[in-house]
């Protein structure tokens, strides 16, 4: 479902659509100086870059035909011909991520997740979706996002994990979908330097990766040596057959649920790695943010490029037990005897 609305007010009869966007932008001229929060000032030169150019470099990269049939990406809010001079990468299209995007003067906002996965009947400001169109639209910022397409591209979302924890000689978990050059799939394997105990490992990714409330847990005991690991950035429980087919020794996923990582843990010797969804991602916005400005570089278009540090993360405090417990009685719980 796409949400498409244009930003800026007509100030005269005779003005063309593109003409209006660079006015309603504040710019008298494509070459007009761009200031950002931040106090950096950057040129815009002609020809200016706007949102249909981010776009088509977006898919040479991450194709939208790569993303699931269920999946909701590309452009949700915003005017195709709407000039761009900064672009603010976030894993997350949160009400306060969008006051970001505004507050730094941006006017395009990538996101990892889509605004709307589900069918929409409005927009009002009563709910979030709503407020994080409009909030976007009175800033004259556009919104779009890059999903699953960019979780199987190569290099993508797991890439970036793989490379944040420290594996080398990293390549594709499973055969792809899409055998097109620059699609690998689901997941990625690489391996450790060295082998090293599990809970080095688990410290190792929590290192890597940006702090959460949840931090890091695994399934197996931390004195257990790994060294082959497979990574999916987000929810890929469902890739432990295939990284136990790849003789990973660990998978650091997101998202572990009950009964599906019980049943994991009973069927195959591979430890289950369990990070924030969100924490697993954001390592893929700086690729992402590095592609873009390269790709338009080509085309001599020069855009600001910031990654949000926002933390969206649902989670925000953890009361931590005591772990491990001395050892229980047969059939009692843990502090409860």
């Amino acid at each position: 479902m796409y949400v498409r609305s244009g930003s800026f007010r007509r100030t005269d009869h005779g003005t063309s659509r593109r003409s209006v966007a660079v006015r309603g932008l504040g710019m008298d001229a494509p070459e007009r100086p761009a200031r950002s929060r931040l106090g950096s000032v950057r040129t815009v030169t002609a020809p200016y870059c706007t949102v249909a150019d981010c776009i088509a470099e977006f898919e040479r990269c991450y194709p939208s035909s790569w993303a699931q049939p269920w999946d909701v990406v590309g452009l949700t809010v915003g005017d195709p011909d709407m000039p761009v001079r900064h672009v603010l990468f976030a894993v997350d299209p949160t009400v306060d991520v969008a006051r970001e995007a505004v507050d730094r003067g941006a006017q395009l906002l990538v996101t990892h997740h889509p605004l709307f996965l589900r069918g929409v009947h409005g927009v009002a400001e009563t709910d979030a979706g709503g407020r994080v169109v409009a909030t976007l639209i009175r800033g004259g910022a556009a919104l779009f996002s890059a999903h699953t397409n960019a979780d199987v591209a190569c290099p993508g979302v797991s890439d970036a994990l793989a490379r944040a924890i420290g594996l080398c000689d990293v390549g594709p978990l499973a055969e792809p979908d899409a055998a097109e050059p620059g699609n690998g799939g689901l997941g990625r394997v690489g391996s450790l330097a060295e082998p090293e105990p599990l809970g080095a490992f688990c410290a190792r990714v929590a290192a890597g990766l940006p702090a959460t409330a949840g931090g890091v847990r695994t399934t197996g005991t931390p004195e257990r040596l790994v060294r082959r690991i497979a990574v999916c950035g987000g929810s890929g429980g469902e890739l432990i057959g295939a990284a136990a087919r790849a003789g990973a020794d660990a998978l650091v996923t997101a998202d572990g649920r009950h009964h599906h990582v019980l049943d994991a843990v009973n069927a195959y010797g591979v430890a289950i790695v369990d990070v924030a969804h969100w924490a697993s991602e954001w390592p893929w916005l700086r690729d992402a943010s590095a592609r873009l400005s390269a790709g338009l570089a080509i085309r001599g278009r020069t855009v600001n490029m910031t990654v949000s540090s926002l933390v969206t993360d649902p989670w925000r405090w953890h009361a931590a037990s005591s772990w491990p417990p001395e050892r229980p009685a047969s059939g009692t719980v843990p502090g409860t005897a």
